[in-house]
């Protein structure tokens, strides 16, 4: 995230490939907040583009220090900003503004199951978790284990009924002990690949537990 904060090239290229990793809990928080998937997918694009514009995040919760509650503040900001221009062009007359809520929405509201701000976050937990695998799959596939890694990537990324594991191991070769006791390692490296992109999205070191415990609550809750 700091190198994302610099007003640089470099700093412009951490930026984008922030946004473009964390572009799911944005269009989540969108079509939860709109409830219409085409309107936030189009305004998704136009936070982003607006976003990326400037260059940088120098503006960020330099106290709070995670790009999360910076993105989800600045998704909010960006979606008052329509709305008060939105009002202004009707106070204004003469034109026909795109209003973001409709009478569907209204009538919606009162049935949300969850509210905006819980989808970000679980959107963004499922995101750091996917890419927390990702780069375990690297691993496994640069270490001559990526046939492995997709056999047992289910396990690892909870779905503990998967299958039967003596019916698994035998597959991989391995007795029942050795192949739990190697999912368990890839679980204990996945934990580790998680805690590393977490750290990606701070400043401070010293955030990384609190994350960690936000993200693992973000996805309980889902």
């Amino acid at each position: 995230m700091c190198a994302a904060q610099s007003d640089s090239e470099d700093g412009r290229r951490a930026l984008a490939d922030l946004c473009d990793a964390y572009y799911e809990p944005v269009l989540a928080f969108l079509r939860c907040e709109l409830r219409d998937a085409d309107a936030a997918r189009e305004l998704s694009h136009a936070f982003f583009a607006e976003m990326l514009a400037g260059g940088s995040i120098s503006g960020a919760d330099r106290e709070r220090g995670r790009f999360r509650s910076y993105l989800l503040g600045a998704v909010k900001h960006f979606v008052s900003k329509r709305r008060e221009f939105s009002e202004r062009v009707k106070r204004g007359g003469g034109l026909e503004a795109v209003s973001l809520e409709s009478d569907e929405v209204a009538e919606l509201a009162d049935a949300r199951q969850t509210t905006p701000d819980v989808e970000f976050d679980r959107q963004w937990a499922v995101t750091v978790l996917a890419r927390g695998l990702e780069a375990l799959r690297h691993e496994c596939e640069a270490g001559g284990r990526g046939d492995f890694f997709e056999r047992v990537k289910p396990l690892l990324s909870g779905d503990t009924g998967y299958g039967d594991q003596a019916a698994l191991a035998a597959a991989c070769g391995m007795n029942l002990d050795a192949f739990r006791m190697a999912v368990h390692r890839l679980k204990k490296r996945l934990r580790e690949c998680v805690k590393e992109e977490v750290a990606g999205t701070l400043d401070d070191p010293a955030m990384v537990q609190q994350e960690m415990q936000n993200l693992f609550a973000a996805l309980g809750g889902g």
